[in-house]
């Protein structure tokens, strides 16, 4: 297998293969929560006329996601797992719009198939791939926006290297390193109505799902993601 580590919107454009596009703070963390409390269905989109389109068509469907980490006006929800932890989204269609995950999925148009990919599901992933034995597998980095590369996406590419190679990876020296590092700013007591602590915790709670999601363009000509139990 030709594992290759890829960053931020050049690299997911330059993607091929099966291709994980991974953002752990925080939108694909989010999405697995999301998934967790019974969403349906989950459409990812880049711009956000296109996210306010579709919630205005579907007035009863959930929009959430950020700018440059902050909830946008007309959202019901950021792009924050705390916020969304306890809600009930049982046959509820999600909208997902953010600054960096949903850009990868809509920038890697070499990819044969893409996943998405964060901490708290990094086992199920790395399992999948065992599974399907690519030839090619691209694990692209986000990033901060997409265009500044950040600790823990790269973390997380090469924790799941790691388990496809069976081999030894230290997560708590990772989760130490990123209260330091690049996720400090959950801990800064300023930033807690858009980034709360909270947020930190659950992005780091390694494995606790056993599934991937799977983007696939629908017949409406938008992305969506979809659940696989591995």
């Amino acid at each position: 297998m030709d594992i290759r580590i890829l960053k931020l919107i050049e690299g997911a454009k330059k993607a091929e293969g099966l291709t994980v596009i991974i953002d752990v703070f925080r939108a694909f963390t989010v999405a697995c929560y999301a998934f967790s409390n019974g969403a349906s269905d989950y459409i990812t989109v880049g711009s956000l006329e296109d996210a306010y389109s579709i919630k205005k068509s579907n007035p009863d469907y959930i929009l959430m996601g950020e700018r440059h980490g902050r909830k946008q006006k007309g959202f019901d929800y950021g792009n924050s797992p705390a916020q969304i932890e306890k809600i009930d989204f049982t046959g509820k269609t999600v909208i997902h719009t953010t600054s960096a995950g949903t850009q990868g999925i809509v920038n890697a148009i070499n990819a044969d198939e893409i996943i998405t990919g964060s901490f708290v599901n990094a086992r199920a992933i790395a399992r999948y791939i065992l599974r399907e034995k690519p030839s090619v597998l691209s694990l692209v980095c986000m990033g901060n926006a997409g265009v500044e590369e950040n600790q823990e996406d790269y973390f997380c590419a090469l924790y799941i290297e790691s388990l496809i190679r069976n081999e030894p990876f230290d997560l708590e020296e990772v989760r130490e390193t990123l209260k330091e590092g690049s996720g400090k700013r959950f801990f800064d007591p300023a930033n807690a109505d858009w980034c709360p602590e909270r947020d930190f915790h659950l992005a780091m709670d390694f494995n606790k799902f056993d599934f991937v999601l799977r983007a696939e363009k629908g017949k409406d000509g938008y992305i969506h993601l979809g659940r696989l139990f591995v």
